[in-house]
C-alpha cells in the first residue's frame, strides 16, 4: 500500500504537521519528499512529490505561495507543504487554503521549529517501508543497539555464531535478541517482514549524509 497525502501527520513524529487545504485529494500518492528553493520548481520534480516551500532562501509572499499551487497543480505534484514562523513565512494566507481546495491539492502547514531534515528522513522511510511490507507508516526507532545487532547480522550474513564473536557475546543471546527484535518491530505479526522493516530502516537510515 503506497504512502499518501493523509498518511503524513499520522507518522510518529509528523502529528505537528496539519492539513489546511484540498481534503478532497488526500488519497493522492507520495512518490518522494522534495524541498523546493529556487521560485519555480517545475523542471526538478517528476509528478507524485510531496513538496516543501520553507521561504529560507526566496523570499514567497502570497502570490508566490499561489504561483506554487498552480505549478503544483500542472506537475501532478502530490501535495504542498508550507512551512511557517515567525522567521520567514509568518502564517498561511486563507486564500491559498481556498485556492488548495479549489485546485485539489493537498496543503500543509509545517512549523519551522519541526526539523526540516527529520521530516524528510521520515516520510523517506515511510515510503521505502510501505513499498517493501505494505504496512502502515508506524516506522520503528533503532537505538544504538539495535543498530549493532542489526549490522552484525549484515557483515555475517545471518551466522549467529560469527554474530556472538563480533558482539562478543553467547551464540544463545544473539538467537534470543534476534528473536525479540523480530517480534516486538512496529506492532507486526509476521517475524520475517518485522526484521525486513527494521532492516530497511537501518539501511536507510546509514545512507544518510
Amino acid at each position: 500500500m503506497p504512502l499518501r497525502c493523509r498518511d503524513i501527520p499520522r507518522i510518529p513524529g509528523l502529528e505537528p504537521i496539519k492539513l489546511r487545504g484540498g481534503m478532497t485529494a488526500t488519497d493522492n500518492v507520495v512518490r518522494w519528499p522534495y524541498v523546493a528553493e529556487n521560485r519555480s520548481f517545475q523542471e526538478w520534480v517528476k509528478g507524485g512529490e510531496l513538496v516543501f516551500v520553507t521561504g529560507i532562501s526566496r523570499h514567497r509572499n502570497p502570490e508566490n505561495l499561489a504561483e506554487c499551487l498552480y505549478e503544483g497543480k500542472e506537475c501532478s505534484i502530490s501535495g504542498l507543504v508550507v512551512l511557517t514562523g515567525d522567521a520567514y513565512i509568518a502564517q498561511l494566507p486563507k486564500t491559498l487554503c481556498q485556492l488548495a481546495d479549489e485546485l485539489s491539492i493537498p496543503l500543509f502547514e509545517q512549523p519551522y521549529s519541526l526539523p526540516m531534515v527529520e521530516v524528510t528522513e521520515k516520510i523517506s522511510r515511510a515510503i521505502v517501508l510501505r513499498e517493501h511490507t505494505g504496512d502502515e507508516p508506524s516506522i520503528p526507532e533503532l537505538t544504538p543497539q539495535l543498530s549493532e545487532l542489526i549490522e552484525a547480522w549484515i557483515t555475517c550474513r545471518g551466522n549467529q555464531r560469527a554474530m556472538a564473536e563480533a558482539l562478543g557475546c553467547h551464540r544463545n543471546t544473539v538467537h534470543n535478541r534476534v528473536q525479540q527484535l523480530s517480534r516486538n518491530a512496529s506492532g507486526h505479526t509476521n517475524d520475517h517482514q518485522n526484521f525486513k522493516a527494521l532492516l530497511m530502516t537501518h539501511l536507510l537510515k546509514a545512507s544518510q549524509p
